[in-house]
């Protein structure tokens, strides 16, 4: 067991002043003192770069440099990531409370992941509740058949568990790449805990049908075409069931 495991905290921006130092803030001002942080920045050029550099003696690891996409970027902060667990927390979500890192290993020794709870967000930073997918009590390689019930800023995965993310997938990608890790995990802990809060309307929510094709494919490839299909219609009368009693979809 691990006492005071390695955490690395990588968030990933392009053109993203509005939301950067926050996102920023909520690593930088945790408790939990073991943490690498790293950003991957796409070659900002509006104001994101000045305000990363105002913490740069705070922070391992800093590129500036064009990409290929939200994966590939990922891709690169993975390859530099020197830590026990990888935590993704991308520009506009935060880390929940200075106190969740520490909680987060507090809650079990050694897990291969970390789960948690995530609240939703609005573009004004007005809180929107918890996700219509709440994280279920026991998370396995199966758990995605009925939605992605695990947001990819609530999940602490052991690094050496990890791949690089498949770039054949545009906007589905972490859902593939949380699967296989999961499908190799055999200590999952459920932190019982909010985690991560969540800023709505990310590249899956902008270009929404490619990612829900992505999806419908990866979830296809992973539990079979025709139970997937069934699921789907689950997923439709969960989804209709839900907005018609709140007004809104909360995913």
């Amino acid at each position: 067991m691990t006492v005071n495991p390695k955490l690395s905290v990588i968030t990933i921006v392009y053109n993203n002043a509005k939301d950067i130092e926050r996102t920023m803030l909520s690593v930088l001002n945790q408790t939990y003192h073991n943490i690498e942080y790293l950003i991957i920045d796409g070659a900002s050029n509006d104001g994101t770069v000045d305000i990363i550099n105002k913490y740069k003696d705070k922070i391992a690891k800093f590129v500036s440099e064009q990409d290929k996409g939200i994966y590939h970027a990922m891709n690169k902060g993975l390859a530099m990531a020197t830590g026990d667990y990888v935590l993704f927390m991308n520009s506009g979500d935060e880390i929940y409370a200075p106190e969740t890192v520490t909680a987060v290993f507090a809650s079990a020794p050694s897990g291969d992941i970390y789960y948690g709870e995530t609240e939703m967000y609005d573009e004004n930073w007005k809180s929107l509740g918890q996700r219509r997918h709440r994280a279920p009590e026991h998370f396995d390689w199966h758990s995605f058949k009925l939605g992605m019930n695990v947001s990819h800023q609530a999940i602490y995965i052991k690094r050496s568990l990890t791949e690089p993310y498949d770039l054949q997938y545009k906007y589905s990608s972490d859902i593939d790449w949380i699967i296989k890790v999961a499908k190799k995990s055999s200590n999952i802990v459920n932190t019982h805990s909010y985690v991560a809060k969540y800023l709505v309307g990310g590249m899956s929510k902008q270009k929404h049908l490619e990612s829900l094709k992505e999806r419908f494919k990866i979830l296809s490839h992973y539990y079979g075409f025709i139970p997937n299909v069934i699921n789907h219609i689950f997923i439709a009368l969960n989804l209709a069931q839900y907005f018609i009693s709140h007004r809104k979809t909360n995913d």
